[in-house]
């Protein structure tokens, strides 16, 4: 082999390992959350890419999840979230009993909320109704607390 080509082989595989080490790109998903009725118990929050377990994301190992204090204003912060496709649910669990209560086994007694505010009719929402892009840099997203009771 001659030398210009070892040189050449060489940057190459050098160029390759720097590649290889460079960080991949994250961005963070900033959730403000609106119309909460009261301070009382907590705001459960789940990320998920994943579509066939929406909304009900807590079965997803890889989802973003975070536990915070109810108040008159909520913010939530996922950080170091990969890029991709995501949907979130939700829950003001006011009784802290880390479950979403319900009257007469059907409708919600505690707060509720979905990305891109996606309509609830029968039933909690379809990902594709929820989901949204997010790339590197951070996405602000707002939710408002619905409450059936």
């Amino acid at each position: 082999m001659k030398a210009g080509a070892l040189v050449l082989a060489g940057l190459g595989a050098s160029f390759g390992a720097v590649l290889a080490a460079a960080p991949a790109q994250t961005g963070e998903v900033v959730i403000t959350v609106t119309d909460i009725r009261s301070a009382k118990g907590v705001v459960r929050a789940c990320m998920t890419t994943r579509a066939d377990i929406f909304p009900k994301c807590i079965k997803d190992p890889a989802a973003h999840r975070t536990v915070v204090p109810a108040s008159g204003k909520v913010e939530i912060r996922f950080t170091g979230v990969k890029p991709g496709q995501y949907a979130i649910a939700l829950l003001h669990d006011e009784n802290n009993n880390g479950k979403a209560d319900r009257a007469m086994g059907m409708m919600p007694k505690e707060g509720y909320g979905f990305s891109r505010d996606a309509p609830v009719r029968m039933a909690p929402p379809k990902f594709t109704d929820a989901v949204f892009a997010l790339g590197a840099g951070t996405s602000r997203v707002t939710i408002k607390m619905r409450y059936f009771l």
